[in-house]
């Protein structure tokens, strides 16, 4: 089995791995002050995609024009359907090219076959099946099988705790080869009751003030998780952005989700805002929680845009922040670009870890569980720390491990 590394490759994002010329596993992009995209020259025949996050599934469009079978969940489909609308959107808004035109997103939208997980397919010659993975309704790992009966596990972003939205990934197969994200691998996360209680505190701590709480969110995953906890403390929201309709998009599929009835209770008690009506929203102890997750545009910039010199506020951030975002730099030197002007922020910023991805501790346990079951070889990709994972992974279970540089190519 021939493996050649396109993306992710000792970073996060544009995560892309192709299988012997033949499959696509993933094929994402990596935001930023310029957009990155896995190495070209690849026409596969295949592509399966674990879930909708940009940095998985963002650049599949971008394949169209060699018409490969495209493989996802559901959910999935639906969520990546609507971000790349949104993709397209923007260009336009800014009169930029986009990687894909709307005749790709069409031919994307009837080339993708829709799969839950469970279910054994083949493609090209191979025998493929989607776990459960953990981390945002309808995220997948990937199992493959060649004819020769070699495997492959293909963790994708993956989480084995459970979540308020999600619950945890918990069924593995037997693999030859795991190819496993490292996105937290030296972090361990604080107990998710402990991050709740602080977050929750400090924005009360705000609202007693007078200032008022951003929340800056993915609009797929961390918006719904966000508003199931505010909600399961009695704490009204706006919510503003793309993740409203993430959220009626996740509605049409609840056996994905881990408790369906409090997220649609939670949108109920929460006040939705459209674009129009964005300055209605009463900047006095409000809390709005809106898109981007990474303040990297969005409706969240209409908000900084008023608050940003406020002391009395806060922003609190609620994952990971890709390197040359307006989060990170707002994080490392309290600096945000908003339509071009470098601002510096009199505003609070906060960051909780609401990770969806496996700590430290999981990670190692399911490199220890697979190479106890006969495991090989094991690639540690997407993280910033990859080489001393695959260090830990030799040094430990004595199995051939391996942090991919961009492009590198592997047989086992």
């Amino acid at each position: 089995m021939n493996l050649k590394f396109k993306g992710a490759c000792r970073e996060v994002g544009r995560s892309a791995v192709l299988v012997d010329d033949r499959i696509m596993l993933d094929y994402g992009l990596k935001p930023g002050e310029n957009t990155l995209y896995p190495l070209n020259g690849s026409r596969p025949e295949a592509v399966l995609v674990s879930h909708a996050h940009l940095d998985h599934a963002g650049a599949v469009p971008n394949l169209m024009d060699i018409a490969p079978e495209v493989f996802m969940t559901p959910p999935t489909f639906e969520l990546a359907s609507m971000l790349a609308k949104d993709t397209l959107k923007i260009a336009d808004k800014k009169r930029q090219d986009a990687a894909f035109d709307t005749t790709d997103l069409s031919r994307f939208m009837e080339k993708t076959k829709r799969l839950d997980p469970g279910i054994e397919f083949h493609t090209h010659g191979y025998k493929a099946q989607f776990f459960d993975a953990g981390h945002i309704p309808g995220a997948t790992s990937i199992y493959l099988e060649g004819k020769d009966s070699k495997s492959l596990f293909y963790t994708g972003d993956i989480n084995t705790l459970d979540t308020r939205l999600v619950s945890g990934a918990a069924d593995f197969p037997d693999a030859d080869t795991l190819i496993i994200e490292s996105t937290y691998f030296g972090e361990e996360h604080l107990p998710r009751k402990e991050i709740e209680k602080a977050f929750i505190d400090s924005l009360r701590d705000t609202l007693d003030m007078g200032g008022n709480v951003i929340i800056p969110a993915f609009a797929i995953g961390r918006t719904q998780e966000i508003l199931m906890l505010l909600d399961a403390h009695g704490i009204r929201a706006y919510v503003d952005g793309m993740g409203v309709a993430a959220y009626k998009l996740m509605m049409k599929y609840p056996h994905y989700l881990r408790n369906p009835a409090h997220l649609k209770r939670a949108f109920g008690h929460a006040t939705m805002v459209a674009g129009i009506k964005r300055n209605r929203v009463p900047l006095e102890s409000s809390v709005i929680v809106t898109t981007a997750g990474m303040l990297n545009g969005g409706p969240v910039m209409y908000y900084l845009k008023k608050l940003f010199k406020d002391p009395k506020s806060k922003i609190l951030i609620t994952g990971y922040q890709v390197e040359g975002t307006n989060g990170r730099m707002a994080l490392d030197n309290g600096v945000i670009e908003n339509d071009g002007v470098i601002q510096q922020l009199g505003i609070k910023v906060e960051q909780y870890d609401f990770s969806a991805h496996c700590g430290d501790r999981e990670l190692k346990a399911i490199v220890s569980e697979f190479c106890n079951r006969g495991t090989e070889h094991v690639f540690t990709m997407h993280g910033e720390d990859t080489e001393c994972f695959a260090e830990w992974i030799r040094a430990e279970t004595g199995v051939d491990a391996h942090a991919p540089e961009l492009g590198e190519e592997f047989t086992v």
